[in-house]
């Protein structure tokens, strides 16, 4: 059985990189828009806090989110992203709770 998940990353990218993390993010985004399990996504930046980034995503199953997050790790604006950080990018997994 598949269930239906919510998955949040956090990135830190630093006043001074804010418009690049901007950037990035959205490159990225663009990508899951064509990936088989991906639903949807909302990319908000911190208002107290330019850098600071966190990306709500829905996708059909954890195994799908799981898959295309190990695929996409080598893709270059994943790299780019990860070399831009101030502190490595943050996952959380969720699903609904009842």
């Amino acid at each position: 059985m598949t269930t239906t998940v919510t998955v949040i990353w956090e990135s830190r990218f630093g006043r001074e990189r804010a418009a690049e993390g901007c950037e990035i993010n959205q490159r990225i985004w663009a990508d899951m828009r064509t990936i088989n399990g991906y639903l949807d996504h909302e990319l908000l930046e911190d208002v107290d806090e330019p850098g600071h980034f966190v990306v709500v995503s829905h996708w059909i199953s954890r195994e799908a989110a799981d898959r295309i997050r190990d695929h996409y790790a080598s893709n270059p604006n994943a790299i780019r992203a990860n070399a831009l950080v101030i502190e490595p990018r943050r996952r959380f997994v969720g699903k609904t709770a009842t």
